[in-house]
């Protein structure tokens, strides 16, 4: 199967469709050029019917995919480049329409596949994440997944059940605090600023952390 490029110009819309249809967005779909138009009826990516316009089966596959660079980009500038705020947006904008051909699987694995953007809104998994492949050199992982006795920074959190964020924050797990892996088994032990915690490895596997060196 070949690899179909649209122009940013259409994947920027069908990621409004994706998340309209799938997460409830409510902004206005944003304007198509006659090209961008022409471009999205000759690939069969959305149907038009009485005013309403939907994604066709391979408009969603390309959308979906769309919405992941989208995001995986969010997190990489977020996380690893440091980048915050609106910039995040837009700087995102601009780099998600290279991450082709397998190198968003390359940012999800060196990120440590991440389940959501710096927004709380999801990342939907791709091929890596499905075989849950990890790199042994990954910059950035779950806590529940790093080694006895190594150290990073917390990144950020990646449930989006507040009550778990707030109890991971009043445990002291805070994005940019140190933290020092002392025990595994049976349940994960780390050290953050002078205090100890033990948590379960599923709360565990809700902190990602910035790896010394990574």
């Amino acid at each position: 199967m070949t690899h179909q490029h649209l122009s940013p110009e259409v994947e920027d819309y069908l990621e409004h469709l994706y998340m309209r249809q799938h997460e409830g967005y409510m902004g206005a779909l944003p304007e198509l050029s006659d090209r961008g138009m022409g471009e999205l009826l000759r690939h069969h990516l959305a149907v038009f019917e009485g005013g309403a316009v939907t994604l066709t089966k391979d408009g969603l596959a390309k959308a979906e995919r769309a919405v992941r660079r989208h995001r995986l980009a969010e997190r990489l500038l977020h996380d690893v480049i440091d980048v915050h705020g609106r910039d995040v947006d837009h700087a995102a904008c601009e780099f998600e329409h290279s991450l082709h051909h397998g190198v968003d699987e390359h940012i999800c694995t060196l990120l440590g596949h991440p389940k959501t953007c710096p927004h709380g809104r999801p990342i939907p998994p791709g091929k890596c994440c499905r075989e849950k492949k990890r790199a042994a050199d990954a910059a950035i992982a779950p806590l529940s997944t790093m080694k006895k006795d190594e150290r990073g920074t917390i990144a950020y959190l990646s449930s989006r059940q507040p009550e778990t964020v707030q109890k991971l924050m009043a445990l002291g797990a805070l994005p940019g605090a140190t933290v020092h892996v002392i025990q595994l088994f049976p349940s994960v032990v780390f050290q953050v600023g002078q205090t100890q915690v033990a948590v379960d490895s599923a709360l565990a596997g809700d902190i990602y952390v910035r790896r010394a060196g990574g």
